[in-house]
């Protein structure tokens, strides 16, 4: 196994995925969909209806429960679905923010592609990011 295998089946150990249709359920029931896919890659396939965009290079300042940059919806028992386009730097992700004092943090198994393979919600992208 190479190591970012590795780093990726450590990351997932301790995230409780979720399928598509469960993430879907869950932002309905108030859980934050966040959004870390870059720009050109949510104009060519669409964004999720009501998730926040937040760039990669921001996540950890915008959703750490104690950071004084975070986004007002954020604490420590926020549930929160990280989105990537496929599931895997989505893991990673979900993993640090766990390690940042969000326990409820995990990701979309198979990412946005998923979600939009399953028929759910999609809307023309390009929003921009959380500044």
């Amino acid at each position: 196994m190479s190591a970012v295998d590795s780093l990726l089946a450590s990351a997932r150990s301790g995230l409780a995925r979720v399928t598509p249709v469960r993430a879907r359920e869950l932002q309905e029931a108030g859980a934050l969909l966040v959004d870390i896919r870059p720009l050109a890659n949510r104009r060519a396939e669409g964004e999720i209806p009501g998730a926040v965009i937040v760039e990669r290079i921001h996540l950890e300042w915008r959703l750490a429960p104690d950071s004084e940059w975070r986004l007002p919806s954020v604490t420590p028992d926020a549930t929160v679905i990280v989105v990537c386009n496929e599931g895997y730097s989505s893991s990673l992700a979900a993993a640090d923010l766990q390690r940042l004092g969000l326990p409820g943090a995990t990701d979309l198994d198979g990412g946005f592609r998923a979600w939009a393979a399953a028929g759910l919600p999609v809307r023309a992208g390009g929003s921009p990011a959380v500044p």
